[in-house]
């Protein structure tokens, strides 16, 4: 692991420095029992990835709840380590509430969980257990959001969510400082540009998650063992893209990107992740790590040379046919 200081920018009109590349918590911790050794695991896992100097990107319930505790007993270990994680609110778990009082409440155990006072930046998680009209009435989770930024308990607030209807609507509220969306501004799915675009055109700080699809571009179109940096999910027998199977025509296409990348001589996973780093349209992008060598092999993806006229090469190879459809029933994820 690099003992260097991450490359950082600042996050919209927030003031907030990220780091380029983050690190993603989703499956930190997940089926562990306090007091285990497998919680020691991931204990030290969540310990490198603090000491890396990397804005560390968890959830109230990432991991079934656990990813936050995990931190939390990681964090007394690395010094200043604390201002460098962002967390989100979480519908109630058990009843799928999502107003006012949820919000207020989940962020309270996200503060327990992880043994701090407070984070600069929170967001509103995966609102789909309530309509839009619902979170942005009186008493629903917008409020909860504003009033937590007006008391001054977090510095900014953010919108999360994967969907781009849905996520076009929240930021149009102008309400929120920074908008991340997830799997849908990659090499493979370019649909959230024109809600990076507006939310650029508001100031606002732009973060893009699961830079490698969540599969095919870390995997390679043959799927199997994932050998690089961004699995935070066990490996699919089979190449999947954004969580969802990847079709035969998009295999075919990966398989033809990697072979330009090759020719380049670099891979499609390091180009996956210099798709993303090197957009304007993006402050900082979220990449799930799984295992200390998966953080080591970050470091050298994120330096690796990706030359200039690949990009042209890539575009030639025409739209990927992505399987994530926002307008489908049961697009959201």
């Amino acid at each position: 692991m690099s003992t260097l200081s991450p490359p950082s920018r600042t996050l919209g009109r927030t003031g907030i420095e990220v780091t380029t590349v983050a690190l993603g918590t989703s499956g930190l911790g997940r089926g562990t029992a306090p007091g285990s050794p497998q919680e020691s695991a991931a204990v030290e896992l969540a310990t490198a990835m603090l000491a890396s100097g990397r804005t560390i990107d968890t959830s109230n319930e990432y991991a079934g709840g656990r990813s936050e505790p995990v931190l939390g007993l990681a964090l007394p270990a690395v010094r200043d380590a604390a201002s460098r994680v962002v967390t989100k609110v979480d519908r109630d778990p058990e009843t799928g509430a999502f107003d006012r009082d949820r919000v207020l409440r989940s962020y309270e155990e996200s503060l327990r969980r992880l043994g701090v006072d407070r984070v600069r930046l929170l967001h509103l998680h995966d609102p789909y257990t309530v309509s839009y009209e619902e979170a942005v009435a009186p008493g629903g989770a917008l409020a909860g959001m504003l009033e937590l930024r007006d008391s001054g308990a977090v510095d900014a607030i953010g919108i999360a969510a994967g969907p781009i209807p849905l996520m076009t609507r929240y930021v149009d509220t102008g309400a929120f400082d920074v908008v991340l969306s997830h799997n849908r501004f990659t090499l493979v799915d370019r649909s959230a540009a024109a809600l990076f675009e507006n939310a650029r055109t508001r100031g606002m700080g732009v973060v893009n998650a699961a830079p490698f699809g969540a599969g095919i571009l870390a995997t390679g179109a043959t799927g199997g063992t994932t050998t690089g940096a961004g699995a935070g999910r066990a490996p699919a027998a089979a190449p999947s893209y954004g969580y969802r199977p990847a079709s035969a025509a998009l295999q075919d296409w990966a398989r033809r990107a990697e072979a330009v990348c090759a020719a380049h001589g670099t891979t499609l996973r390091a180009t996956a992740l210099r798709f993303s780093t090197r957009s304007p349209l993006v402050d900082m992008t979220v990449v799930g790590v799984s295992s200390v060598p998966r953080l080591t092999q970050l470091d050298a993806l994120e330096a690796e040379t990706i030359p200039d006229d690949l990009w042209a090469e890539i575009d030639a190879l025409g739209p990927a046919p992505t399987p994530i459809d926002d307008d489908a029933p049961g697009g959201a994820g």
